[in-house]
């Protein structure tokens, strides 16, 4: 929803009032890795933040997690089963809480809640940043200009396309994509069309 400048300016503001900024990236290789394995993205993304919340000082009382489940609790769940202590999710009456000193954390996960919670859309402008930056560090080190990395974007499709079989970009893509598919399928009819 805002530019990349204006995304820009906001990380600096944002890295200039946060105590910590803590990134959690996850690779293609990974999700490919957890996909082959039957786990999805979402349940990948509850590892992880369940990752991030066991390494928070005690400080913390609130986390507001934006849930890319639409059934929200559901993902809160999930993230609070893969915490080394159960965590108090927001309208889940079974979800314990985790004791961090004299404190205790609750987790508030909902769908959409880069919209709702200004530490929320900070985090998502934190996360573009660093996206975009990785996205950029791959066209460096392999020369081939992706573009945003979208599936929206013909750039991005255009240099997998002409880099079908090039191992070194392969390696940064997610090969269960239904792009993927698209681009392999549309691939083959262009070859049997010859």
């Amino acid at each position: 929803m805002l530019s990349k400048e204006r995304r820009s300016k906001l990380y600096k503001d944002i890295a200039g009032i946060c105590l910590e900024i803590k990134v959690d990236k996850i690779t293609a290789k990974e999700i490919n890795e957890a996909m082959a394995s039957h786990i999805s993205i979402n349940e990948l993304e509850a590892m992880r933040f369940a990752r991030l919340i066991d390494r928070l000082d005690s400080k913390v009382e609130r986390i507001y997690l934006d849930s890319p489940d639409v059934i929200q609790e559901r993902f809160g769940i999930r993230v609070s089963e893969y915490a080394r202590s159960p965590l108090y999710i927001k309208g889940v009456k079974r979800a314990g809480s985790v004791e961090r000193g004299d404190r205790r954390v609750r987790v508030f996960a909902e769908h959409k809640a880069d919209s709702k919670y200004p530490v929320v859309s900070a985090a998502s402008i934190v996360a573009k940043i660093v996206r975009d930056r990785e996205v950029r560090g791959i066209e460096r080190r392999l020369r081939i200009k992706v573009g945003s990395g979208y599936p929206s974007d013909s750039r991005t499709i255009d240099a997998i396309r002409e880099n079908l079989n090039n191992d070194r970009l392969s390696e940064h893509i997610r090969d269960r994509w239904s792009t993927m598919n698209r681009v392999r399928q549309t691939d083959l009819m262009s070859f049997y069309n010859k």
